[in-house]
């Protein structure tokens, strides 16, 4: 047993999932993508798995397949999930809940807002310069905004 297999092979099936499931988790450090990680832990928990219950070759392979997809799934959805909520890098949803005031006044339900460094499209109220405004809310890239 001097071949590569031959290790594996005296490690045991369980031990093999942990060192594949730990390969494929550092391989996620040096290739960040964020999918990596999930089929490691996938082989690590079919390690385990296969250490606490004997179970064929065959078996392991359909745990890890099921748990992959499972955790892949999971990991997917809760990223959709804090993906449209995350207001990182997108300073229109930090303007929600902000109140300023108006250079120039609304006419016809349209004008704009300086805010920091940034000239805003507003929609809202007619309502005269000098106005004190609350953004309440986006309208794709025009913030809508009421009186306070």
């Amino acid at each position: 047993m001097t071949d590569g297999f031959g290790i594996l092979a005296a490690l045991g099936p369980a031990w093999s999932w942990v060192i594949g499931g730990l390969v494929l988790a550092g391989a996620e450090i040096v290739a960040p993508g964020v999918f990596l990680i999930w089929l490691g832990l996938a082989a690590v928990a079919t390690g385990l798995a296969a250490a606490l219950i004997p179970m064929p070759w065959q078996g392991q392979t359909l745990l890890f397949a099921a748990t992959a997809v499972l955790l892949v799934g999971l990991a997917t959805r809760l990223h959709r999930r804090t993906d449209s909520r995350d207001a990182l890098n997108r300073a229109d949803r930090g303007l929600i809940g902000r109140e300023g005031v108006l250079a120039e006044p609304i006419l016809q339900g349209a004008g704009r807002i300086r805010f920091d460094d940034t000239l805003w499209r507003i929609e809202g109220p007619d309502l005269p310069a000098g106005a004190r405004v609350r953004v309440a809310g986006l309208s794709g890239t025009v913030l809508r905004v009421e009186g306070v």
